[in-house]
């Protein structure tokens, strides 16, 4: 037969922790917020990871910039026929886009122009197309945010209109036609979508000229080599694939991590300094206390399952208030001061929020890194007290 729980040492167990309440107190205080600190990084990563890695799914597979004098410039739009005459590519769209300052909130909006009938190159543009008449929009002289966008003009007394500023110093006044959502938090958060005829005017764009030139591929394990042929045919162009911005994402972002790692050793080395405290020995009260329940008829088993349980209340504990308030740190306060190693502290983005990723890894292995080793950490110092004869252990 199974041995059943015995409720009478874990009752015993809460009311020694009870007993040295400051003590265990300090114990908690610190082991939830080392649990707080890595468990709040590792959701802040995850959440920006998968973010970064959906923007990067809804990006096109080709991107074609023309380059001049190591900068990015206008190309010409009569390339993309030129391109669609290379075996394997789909589809080619020259771009009208571009970056807009908008000082007073000290953020950038990225401005994108699109046409009613071309063929539209992310899925949710498509949407925003059979949801929106653009020509109507283009009549009215009207624009289309996102979410983030639309906060920050409101903030700025910008309800119903917005006033761009023209390279030659002129207003152009543009009318609020309607709020989007994008396929992901980054692409609704600081975009504005508008027919491509404003936004030519707003960026003094020639009808000749593109910011750039996006290309689809049927196959997707010929990206490379269409890439490839679009260098040869256009040795002026930069091309950028999918697979190169996931690289220079990553990269940022292992770049980023590295604060993490400091952070990250300095919480374990913290928490294992604790963990080599209580593994050096019992205190003389904890000793004595273990004496005399040998002494009444504890067995060596009573007082470790004892210290289990005792062990196992507090680590659990301050592991689940640790991710508790973790969780509410980062997804209802949008992680303040955290986030910033990871975003930076640059203003030049409105905010976004931290989508919600539930990682049972991440969860594991913070478990493993505390509950256990503290567990391991109170037991054996006692099993060696509780192998002691009770008059030797007492005296």
């Amino acid at each position: 037969m199974r041995k059943k729980i015995n409720l009478y040492l874990i009752e015993y167990a809460i009311n020694a922790i009870l007993r040295q309440s400051y003590k265990n107190f300090f114990i908690v205080t610190v082991f939830t917020i080392l649990t707080f600190l890595l468990t709040s990084v590792f959701f802040i990563t995850n959440s920006l990871r998968y973010e970064m890695d959906s923007t990067v799914d809804t990006l096109p597979q080709i991107i074609v910039q023309k380059m001049k004098a190591g900068r990015h410039y206008d190309i010409d739009v009569n390339r993309v026929d030129k391109i669609l005459e290379i075996p394997g590519v789909s589809d080619a769209v020259a771009r009208v886009w571009g970056y807009y300052y908008f000082e007073n909130a000290g953020v950038n909006f990225s401005v994108v122009g699109i046409e009613q009938y071309e063929n539209q190159y992310k899925n949710s543009f498509v949407n925003l197309v059979k949801k929106f008449d653009f020509d109507k929009l283009k009549e009215n002289s009207s624009m289309l945010v996102g979410a983030g966008v639309k906060r920050t003009m409101e903030n700025s007394y910008y309800k119903e209109y917005f006033n761009f500023i023209k390279p030659n110093g002129t207003l152009k006044k543009v009318t609020l036609g309607g709020v989007f959502d994008g396929d992901t938090n980054l692409e609704s958060n600081d975009m504005i979508i508008m027919p491509q005829e404003i936004v030519r005017e707003i960026f003094d764009l020639d009808p000749s000229k593109a910011t750039d030139i996006v290309v689809k591929v049927a196959n997707p394990m010929e990206i490379q080599t269409v890439a490839s042929k679009i260098k040869l045919m256009f040795p002026d162009t930069r091309i950028i694939t999918t697979g190169d911005l996931k690289v220079s994402y990553q990269n940022i972002f292992d770049y980023k991590s590295g604060i993490f790692l400091a952070l990250f050793i300095v919480t374990l080395f913290t928490f294992f300094i604790i963990i080599y405290d209580k593994a050096s020995g019992v205190t003389s009260e904890e000793k004595r206390e273990i004496g005399i329940l040998k002494a009444i008829g504890w067995t060596v088993d009573d007082v470790l399952k004892e210290k289990f349980y005792e062990s196992f209340v507090i680590s659990l504990f301050s592991y689940g208030l640790g991710v508790g308030l973790s969780l509410a740190y980062v997804y209802l306060f949008q992680a303040p001061l955290l986030r910033d190693i990871f975003v930076g502290y640059s203003q030049l983005k409105t905010n976004f929020e931290l989508p919600f990723v539930f990682d049972m890894q991440t969860l594991f292995l913070v478990f493993l890194l505390s509950v256990p080793i503290y567990i391991a950490a109170t037991i054996i110092p006692s099993w060696k007290v509780a192998t002691l004869e009770a008059d030797e252990v007492i005296r």
